[in-house]
């Protein structure tokens, strides 16, 4: 981290986005939005955009952003021609925002509090760049608490980076921290490592978790795991050097156990007992170990393959942009997309 600049000159009209990643929010928007704009109408010297992205929603919630749109000019929709998954939806947000002057994200299911945004932009005005929110509290079952302690525990030993424990992806980011961060195009993206990567001054901002306000959470146990693979194999190769570790501890075990079959042998030929189920059990033991190490090293040479295609992170059905004063064009990938 870098020490703190003295702070920065916060003119009227300064461009401040908010990317919103939406997945069957249907239920939320509407009572976000209201939650949104009345907490932002405490900064009337900022310039406001609320950047909805919709992520395949099936539940109406893309008529909901609209209606919104509507009703605010401030809003922007981005849709996406599928879902994509959390992560990605938020990168095509940060794709619409490289000229704000700061970006903040934050989901919109009412758990992570829009007043709290308005402590990040403060800390930012002082100078700092990144400001993210560390949960003090969270209103979770016991079941997802002990696996997000585990995944962190895990990450922190894993890790070739320090990436803070209960954090997600709320946090406000200066405007040239997310230039560098949409220079990260990879398709198995984890932005609390990709913004931990980027350095530049952060500062965390402990807050309250509320819980959701309706529906359920997007993120199942599935998605979970998968989420935390990504966040593992991303910034870690340490599974790999465990496999190799692992690897010798096998080989001096059986070199050991050579030596001990030789020396019953040679030494007390009359104590030998037949050892079919002891091999037995070590050969399938051995076999599933090899399994878990092609599984492991299978899944780096997968991201490779990903990444080797070159794909597009994502192709946008809808972008609806207004007219507002200090809300700059949407990027060129963007207003391609729109086209097509």
């Amino acid at each position: 981290m870098t020490p703190h600049e003295p702070g920065r000159t916060i003119g009227p009209g300064r461009h401040v986005a908010y990317v919103l990643p939406v997945f069957n929010e249907a239920d939320n928007v509407a009572v976000f939005h209201a939650a949104l704009t009345d907490a932002t109408a405490a900064r009337p010297d900022l310039t406001f955009e609320f950047v909805y992205v919709d992520d395949g929603s099936t539940d109406g919630s893309l008529d909901e952003l609209l209606g919104l749109r509507q009703a605010d000019p401030r809003v922007t929709v981005l849709s996406m021609s599928r879902n994509v998954g959390h992560q990605v939806a938020v990168t095509a947000g940060l794709d619409a925002s490289t000229e704000a002057d700061a970006v903040i994200v934050m989901d919109t299911d009412l758990q992570d509090p829009p007043r709290v945004s308005l402590e990040m932009l403060r800390i930012w005005e002082r100078g700092v760049d990144v400001v993210y929110a560390q949960r003090r509290t969270r209103r979770d079952s016991t079941f997802k608490r002990a696996t997000a302690y585990a995944f962190y525990w895990l990450l922190d030993r894993l890790a070739s980076i320090e990436i803070p424990r209960n954090v997600g992806d709320f946090r406000l980011m200066d405007r040239r921290v997310v230039a560098e961060v949409v220079r990260y195009r990879e398709h198995d993206r984890f932005l609390r490592g990709i913004v931990a990567h980027v350095g530049f001054t952060q500062e965390a901002l402990l807050f309250d978790r509320d819980a959701r306000h309706a529906g359920t959470t997007g993120y199942p146990l599935r998605k979970m795991l998968a989420f935390a693979s990504s966040g593992i194999l991303g910034f870690s190769t340490v599974p790999l050097r465990m496999i190799t570790r692992l690897g010798y501890l096998i080989s001096f075990a059986s070199v050991l156990g050579a030596a001990y079959v030789v020396g019953v042998r040679l030494f007390a030929p009359e104590t030998t007992v037949p050892g079919w189920a002891f091999l037995g059990v070590a050969m399938f033991l051995l076999s599933g170990l090899q399994l878990i190490m092609m599984g492991v090293i299978g899944s780096y040479v997968g991201r490779v393959y990903v990444e080797a295609q070159q794909r597009p992170l994502y192709s946008l059905a809808l972008a609806a942009r207004g007219r507002t004063a200090g809300a700059a064009p949407l990027p060129v990938a963007i207003r391609t997309a729109q086209q097509a």
